[in-house]
Order: structure tokens, then sequence, then C-alpha cells
């Protein structure tokens, strides 16, 4: 995500905080930031609020993700997401998140996640 120019300013069990200032890279042909970036943030925000509470053994994946982009961002602005643990189980997580450029709102979005008491062999060391 550094290639994107994403910068981490929060990671804590149960919130995570991801910016991005925008550039020329980041725009659709509209000239407005693509839903893909605001979907990166999303999903990287949220996903780094649970994260960051699992026990080095756990592990998880996005199972579900929905999205409404509610205004346009535009170059130059500075994208700020911020996702949080609503509610953790087990197995399963749900979260809550958005971005903002000031406090105006660009996009929310809720999501579900799975959780494993270990990480895949594919992960272990």
């Amino acid at each position: 995500m550094s290639d994107l120019g994403v910068e981490r300013t929060l990671w804590t069990p149960g919130a995570s905080r991801l910016e991005l200032t925008l550039t020329e890279d980041h725009l659709n042909k509209g000239g407005v930031a693509h839903g893909g970036i605001h979907m990166v943030l999303l999903d990287s925000a949220l996903g780094s609020a649970l994260v960051a509470s699992l026990k080095v053994e756990e592990w998880c994946v996005t199972t579900q993700l929905s999205t409404s982009f509610l205004a346009a961002a535009r170059p130059g602005e500075r994208l700020v997401a911020e996702g949080r643990v609503v509610r953790r189980g087990k197995h399963v997580a749900h979260l809550a998140g958005e971005v903002k450029v000031g406090e105006r709102v660009i996009a929310t979005a809720s999501g579900t996640w799975a959780i494993w008491s270990t990480r895949p062999p594919s992960l272990s060391s």
C-alpha cells in the first residue's frame, strides 16, 4: 500500500486510521478519486482494526464489504480512512468505518471478517 502513498497513522486494538493525499494517479476518467481507492482504504482500515486485536497465531480475512460512495474527492485532498471493530466473536467480526476529507464524509463501509485460530501454513514461519 505504500506504493499508493498510503500512511498508517493509528493502529490499536479495535481501531485504525490510514491516510492518503490524492494525486493524478488515483483519479478516474472523471478527474475524481477512483472508487477502488476508497475500497482499498476502507478494506485496509477496517481489517487493520481487527488485525491489531488478534493474537499472534490468529488470522483473519474479509468475507463481505459493503461500501457507499457519498461524495467526490479531488487531487490534493487528504483522505482519512478510519476503521473500528463493532463486534467480535470467536470466528466472526463485524467492522465499520468511513473515509473523510476534513469533516466531509466521502465513503462509508461495513463488513464481516472470518477469524481463524491459526495462520494458514503458507504464512507460518
